[in-house]
């Protein structure tokens, strides 16, 4: 294995004829599929600069990432994430499934946990360096509303639909 090149947050790696990015600086990747008592999706968008366009997604963030949380684990994570970025907490949370986020180009695994029973706490929004908008949209509306957000330009994130699947399951 070589690092071709190492940067703050990520290395690219050369193993075999394989190059492929690690992230450096977590432990973890968590996604929050969080649902209100009366079935309202919490959905994020935020601008996203490798792509130089707004996306809808679901919470989401590095476990560890900082000196602040370096020992959390996944779930103080999830609930850390999900309170920055959309002001709830979450009452029960619910381990879904992991997997690799993009296994032909990083080595990233994401969990998604199911958020349940929340409680509004702040108005959320990220930290200083985001600029999230919050969407709360009934769950029986939610394919034609991400369909309404795809078609007014933005992108929509392909792990909201795998999130949709499991709260209609």
């Amino acid at each position: 294995m070589d690092i071709l090149c190492q940067g703050k947050y990520l290395q690219l790696i050369r193993e075999d004829n394989w190059e492929y990015v690690k992230r450096v600086n977590c432990s973890g990747i968590v996604v929050i599929v969080p649902m209100t008592k009366d079935k309202k999706v919490v959905f994020v968008e935020q601008f996203r600069r490798p792509l130089q366009a707004q996306v809808i997604e679901w919470p989401a963030g590095l476990v560890g990432d900082h000196a602040s949380h370096a020992s959390e684990n996944i779930e103080t994570a999830a609930q850390r994430e999900l309170l920055e970025e959309t002001g709830y907490e979450a009452k029960k949370l619910t381990w879904i499934t992991e997997g690799p986020v993009s296994s032909g180009l990083s080595s990233e695994i994401i969990t998604f946990y199911a958020a349940l029973d929340l409680v509004k706490k702040g108005q959320g929004g990220g930290d200083s360096t985001e600029a999230i908008k919050v969407h709360e949209v009934p769950l029986a509306e939610a394919e034609i509303w991400l369909e309404t957000m795809a078609k007014n330009g933005r992108l929509v994130d392909p792990k909201v639909y795998v999130g949709l699947y499991f709260l209609k399951v």
